[in-house]
């Protein structure tokens, strides 16, 4: 579950990320960058170097690489992709595991083009705070990139709104359902609190009342059998729970 923390919005391209805050430090993250793609390697060193916010302390290939480095400089963030040497299965996933283990303070952000919600849950399976799951398409937009990565050195969460969007229309095209019983509205609901708006954010982004927005949710919690949580990151956390536990039946 996250830590009760008050909700971030950063919006990218009219979209906006899910992000569990904590207070955010001033003093530069430092970074460790696994990718084993040359240019893309690369390419995503010399955007985060060029941020002070941000010091890349090393980078590496393999999954091998990034544990014998993530030992040696004791990073506060690592950045890594899910396919990776030697087997480009997921290597990523399994070395983020390891990491957060052997170090729990440090923070991980999955930057990959993989949005299947599979490996979202493989990442999360031990808990969320500390977490972050970025497409590829978000390292053009470097602040967003330095964003997820600050809030996870902070023990924050982050989530792309994709794989939010992926969760809510999967579940509720599955039959037998519970979403399948919401209404349209409640839906909404379900969606932007899932991306982590709070009741009045729901309510001016729907043009509705905040008393409606607090209907609507009891209803949606009401039809999900799910306990009516008073802090929303515990709340939101409650809700995508039971998106995954409903996906494996």
């Amino acid at each position: 579950m996250w830590n009760p923390r008050s909700p971030d919005r950063s919006t990218v391209r009219g979209r906006s990320i899910l992000a569990m805050s904590a207070p955010l430090s001033t003093a530069a993250v430092r970074v460790l960058l696994a990718e084993d793609q040359y240019l893309t390697r690369e390419g995503t060193r010399r955007l985060l170097m060029d941020r002070p916010e941000v010091d890349v302390v090393g980078v590496a290939e393999d999954y091998d690489d990034v544990l014998a480095q993530a030992r040696a400089l004791h990073p506060d963030v690592v950045v890594l992709d899910i396919k990776m040497p030697p087997s480009y299965g997921m290597e990523g996933i399994d070395a983020a595991h390891v990491i957060k283990t052997e170090r729990p303070e440090t923070g991980v952000v999955m930057l990959t083009q993989h949005d299947d919600e599979a490996y979202v849950w493989a990442l999360l399976e031990h808990g969320v705070a500390g977490y972050g799951y970025l497409h590829k398409v978000r390292v053009g937009d470097v602040d967003q990139v330095v964003r997820a990565i600050r809030e996870v050195a902070a023990g924050g969460s982050v989530l792309d709104p994709r794989i939010v969007e992926t969760l809510l229309a999967h579940r509720a095209l599955k039959p037998g359902s519970p979403l399948a019983s919401l209404s349209p509205g409640e839906r909404d609901v379900l969606a932007l609190m899932a991306e982590g708006h709070s009741n009045q954010g729901i309510a001016d982004r729907l043009f509705v009342s905040v008393g409606t927005v607090e209907k609507r949710i009891a209803a949606v919690f009401g039809k999900l059998g799910l306990a009516a949580e008073t802090d929303l990151n515990r709340r939101v956390a409650a809700v995508l729970i039971y998106l995954r536990e409903s996906g494996t039946r």
